[in-house]
């Protein structure tokens, strides 16, 4: 069956929507987006979602293609319209169409398009295993701290990663610490139950559910290290594990050829799991 998407105010079948071959997005990857988990059939974290989209928007001097109230309104109607129970909303904001120019268009008017997708998020069978990720060099541009389109490297990482038989790929620095992961923040456990992320900053996506796991985790009284960590550290780890807004806490169980801990999904990151699931049914 057909979904309705958005484009630029209207609801339409997706098989009916267009935009122009000129919109700097297709160009230029001159856009940002965001993804908003469903659980229930109520969308997670929005605050957080849209404060980041207009951070986004602002480093890249995008204005907003509508206000919070209409975005939000358009967003929980998708899901109704679409009987999301479980999943996920994609939202995305290019400048727009203007001639092909990589200088800035004066006055750009631009582009808003949404989509559902449905996904099991609370039984998830791969939660209950853990995933395998392999390390590469993070080749991506410097400003990830905007969540913009340009996705390309983190696609081909991740097919790099499935050619050899794992998941996800968790990208290095020059000095060879851990960024983050192809579409989310990574995390080890030391043996001491210290829990290490990375700290904020341009190199890595600031996460939404980065930022709510880290606080369910000072709440039960966890020890949190923001600071970059290396494979070699996460190798000898008790855990690992990422998040992102529709995987929520997902166990890592292996790293390149090392196994972490062993080899299954840690307490701690079961636990963190758990409970932000609880967190977000409750509200």
């Amino acid at each position: 069956m057909s979904r309705t998407v958005y484009v630029n105010g209207a609801f339409i079948a997706e098989e009916d929507a267009q935009i122009s071959v000129f919109d700097r997005g297709f160009l230029f990857a001159d856009g940002v987006y965001e993804v908003c988990s469903v659980l229930k059939g109520k969308l997670l974290e929005t605050e957080g979602h849209v404060a980041r989209l207009h951070r986004s928007l602002n480093e890249l001097d995008i204005p907003a293609p509508c206000s919070d109230e209409e975005l939000l309104a358009a967003m929980e109607k998708l899901v109704a319209d679409n009987d999301i129970d479980e999943g996920l909303v994609y939202l995305q904001v290019t400048r727009g169409a203007a001639d092909r120019d990589f200088a800035y268009p004066k006055d750009p008017k631009p582009t808003l398009v949404m989509f559902t997708q449905a996904k099991k998020l609370l039984n998830d069978p791969v939660a209950d295993k853990g995933i395998t990720v392999i390390t590469l060099p993070d080749l991506r541009w410097a400003r990830r701290d905007i969540k913009t389109v340009g996705l390309l490297y983190p696609c081909m990482a991740k097919m790099e990663a499935k050619s050899k038989g794992a998941q996800d790929a968790w990208l290095l620095d020059d000095d060879g610490f851990v960024t983050e992961g192809t579409s989310n923040n990574a995390y080890i456990v030391t043996q001491d139950n210290k829990i290490v992320t990375r700290h904020l900053s341009n190199s890595i996506l600031h996460g939404i559910t980065r930022r709510s796991v880290l606080a369910l985790a000072e709440e039960e009284g966890m020890v949190v290290e923001q600071r970059p960590f290396t494979p070699e550290e996460a190798y000898n780890a008790k855990e690992a594990f990422f998040t992102s807004a529709s995987a929520f806490a997902m166990p890592v169980i292996k790293i390149n050829d090392a196994v972490i801990g062993d080899g299954t999904p840690g307490e701690i990151t079961q636990k963190l799991r758990a409970k932000y699931i609880e967190l977000s049914l409750s509200i």
